[in-house]
């Protein structure tokens, strides 16, 4: 995954401050929450944007958090509303009274799209699996 852009927004009650990524690999545009400073725990696995447009399409009303709790696996009741902290954040969607509904991708698209643009010559982040580093030779006094 190569992340195009770190940010911090707001949780969805306002007592802490999220740090999210959005990543992008071969099959698109993805999210997920890093950090939180406030006690609440969450899932830290990439969702994918398709997925979370998707689901809220389907949605032909205004919606809460629970309308994304099936795209995780880890079934944090915190994350899919911190997900929706950021996805208002970066103004995916707004807020209609106690709900929320879909906003205009288009500001998102064309900031993501200069993102890419701009990292294109970069080498993605890739982090070894544990299985895969080799350990220290052992030495003998």
């Amino acid at each position: 995954m190569k992340i195009l852009k770190t940010g911090t927004c707001k949780s969805s009650s306002g007592q802490s401050t999220l740090t999210y990524h959005i990543g992008k690999d071969q099959s698109g545009i993805h999210f997920h929450i890093d950090a939180n400073t406030g006690g609440g725990l969450f899932s830290k696995e990439w969702i994918s944007l398709s997925a979370i447009q998707e689901t809220i399409d389907k949605s032909n009303k205004p919606f809460t958090s629970a309308i994304l709790h099936p795209l995780f696996q880890g079934k944090s009741i915190n994350t899919p509303s911190f997900m929706l902290a950021v996805l208002l954040h970066e103004g995916l969607i707004k807020r209609e009274k106690r709900c929320y509904v879909k906003g205009d991708s288009k500001g998102f698209m064309d900031s993501i799209k200069s993102l890419v643009e701009s990292t294109a010559d970069d080498e993605p982040t890739k982090r070894k699996p544990a299985s895969n580093r080799k350990a220290a030779p052992k030495t003998t006094p």
